[in-house]
């Protein structure tokens, strides 16, 4: 993304949770009150060894039985018991940004900058983030709007969403955006997660900066597609790569939620509801898993 000027954080040079500040409690009080019938949306797909992962920035997940029922009962005879209790743990290997998840504020850079000012060299360390790290992300308790820019279908790879698509999309939803919304975007494009995933990677629907900026100047807080990146991949402008990642966190503080699963929730035609979702407080993470859920 040529020539952005880094834009200090309007809420103060100290800040850390960028958007997340417009998640005010009258905010999680209207989305709370919008609740009538109690039925949950899961937005999660599985975690699983044979999911999507984007290569060599990412590697694959990877779960073992670290300790398993034969060993741990052996074990616990050798100090006595009689009951035989056998106990199952796995150990996982992973990046943050496996299956659903969210990105930290800190996981996409401007050049040499991050959000709010901070410089990479003194924040990106070779054990995690010093500043920016996924436990700085609020609670999003608020309320979601579904832009269905696929109608019934899927767009296509390297097929952009537009501001006017997303303009459509809300009218055909009936709702405007607020601030402190989140948006998802449902391009279709989530049908072929863990499903065929080589069609998945090979590039996808989604945002271009004009129409990430022209929802993050409406105040939205997060950004959550049904596809790996959320941005179109690849760029129609062949000279860039992630320019919506670097425009929504590093200039504007805005979180990306990816590989949502969009489907049952446009399918019964919920366009505004009641959106909860918490990153897991993994301490300097760039990302973390997660299971957000839309109640109605």
């Amino acid at each position: 993304m040529p020539n952005l000027i880094h834009s200090h954080s309007r809420w103060g040079p100290t800040d850390q949770i960028g958007a997340g500040n417009l998640l005010t409690a009258e905010k999680r009080l209207a989305a709370l009150a919008s609740v009538r019938r109690g039925q949950v949306w899961d937005l999660s797909h599985d975690i699983f060894m044979g999911a999507p992962f984007m290569a060599p920035n990412q590697t694959p997940f990877l779960m073992s039985i670290f300790g398993s029922w034969r060993d741990t009962i052996k074990r616990r005879r050798r100090m006595g018991a009689t009951n035989d209790a056998g106990t199952n743990l796995e150990r996982i290997e992973m990046t943050a940004h496996v299956g659903t998840h969210i990105d930290a504020l800190g996981h996409f850079s401007n050049g040499e900058m991050l959000y709010n000012g901070n410089p990479a060299a003194e924040v990106v360390t070779d054990w995690g983030l010093d500043r920016l790290g996924i436990e700085h992300a609020p609670p999003m308790i608020t309320r979601a709007v579904l832009f269905d820019v696929a109608g019934g279908s899927h767009l296509g790879p390297g097929q952009t969403v537009s501001p006017d698509d997303l303009k459509r999309a809300a009218d055909h939803g009936g709702f405007a955006v607020e601030p402190g919304d989140i948006a998802l975007i449902r391009t279709g494009w989530g049908r072929y997660f863990g499903v065929d995933n080589a069609r998945y990677l090979e590039g996808e629907p989604g945002l271009d900066v004009p129409a990430a900026k022209w929802l993050i100047d409406q105040g939205i807080v997060a950004i959550g597609a049904d596809n790996m990146a959320v941005e179109v991949l690849p760029n129609p402008d062949k000279t860039l790569l992630m320019p919506v990642h670097q425009f929504a966190l590093a200039e504007c503080g805005v979180y990306l939620i990816e590989n949502l699963a969009l489907e049952e929730l446009a399918a019964a035609r919920i366009h505004a509801a009641c959106f909860i979702l918490l990153a897991t407080k993994i301490r300097g993470a760039t990302g973390a898993p997660v299971r957000p859920v839309v109640i109605v």
